[in-house]
């Protein structure tokens, strides 16, 4: 069990560059840390058809099972494991199995709305909005949707121009001002390279923590130890004196 842990949170527009932010400030702690996408906590819409399912507004807060999420944070950041979700994209539904998630010394929770709820907001250290101009995110996005997820690229630019962008200024960029960092133009290297420091260090205090809660440990037990011998030293000696 590790705690505590150091919980980040990456927020941003559709492809702003959150996914590769997180990767890259994570990589050289690796099992370290845990990232969690927010995308993974959308809604199970599974009594619903394919159809009504592909008209759902995703882009907005309601979209997402914010309790599950506030439950699976809460406990990874207590030590406890948590069975979390998994989504497929390309039939907008949950799927049934679920990944078993470890607690670690950092925790990252990235998505479009990561800083909006007001009490996961409360269980983040770092909060970061990841800001890339408009013409980039939606070929990124276009990109990621017609290639990754098997999308056509027409409902692709509907979708866009319907849903993604209207709640982008009305849910999205608004976050920023919960943000402790700004991040321009995506995976800026100066801002990353800092970041990456920073969970770097959060890191090795964590494990530090931990190897001074093992010593600690292992000193009361010892402590005890020594006590518990003292008492049965002291009830011998108690018993030869009386049979005297």
């Amino acid at each position: 069990m590790t705690i505590p842990s150091f919980a980040i949170g990456i927020a941003g527009g559709t492809g702003a560059g959150k996914t590769t932010v997180a990767r890259e400030i994570t990589d050289n702690v690796e099992e370290a840390a845990t990232l969690i996408p927010l995308d993974n906590y959308y809604k199970d819409l599974s009594h619903m058809d394919f159809e009504e399912r592909a008209n759902v507004n995703y882009d907005h807060p309601s979209a997402f099972e914010w309790d599950l999420l506030q439950e699976h944070l809460d406990a990874l950041l207590s030590g406890q494991p948590v069975e979390m979700p998994q989504y497929d994209f390309s039939e907008h539904l949950r799927k049934e199995e679920r990944v078993t998630v470890e607690p670690t010394d950092v925790i990252v929770l990235e998505g479009i709305l990561a800083l909006y709820d007001e009490d996961v907001n409360d269980m983040l250290d770092l909060h970061i909005y990841v800001e890339t101009d408009a013409d980039v995110r939606i070929l990124r996005r276009i990109e990621r949707d017609v290639v990754e997820r098997g999308r056509d690229l027409e409902g692709v630019m509907d979708q866009y121009l319907s849903t993604v962008k209207p709640m982008h200024e009305q849910f999205i960029e608004p976050t920023k001002k919960d943000a402790d960092i700004i991040i321009p133009e995506g995976a800026n290297a100066v801002a990353v390279n800092l970041l990456e420091e920073k969970v770097q260090a959060e890191s090795s205090e964590m494990a530090e923590w931990a190897v001074r809660g093992d010593e600690e440990r292992y000193e009361r037990e010892f402590t005890d130890s020594d006590t518990d011998d003292a008492v049965e030293e002291a009830v011998d000696a108690n018993a030869a004196e009386n049979s005297e």
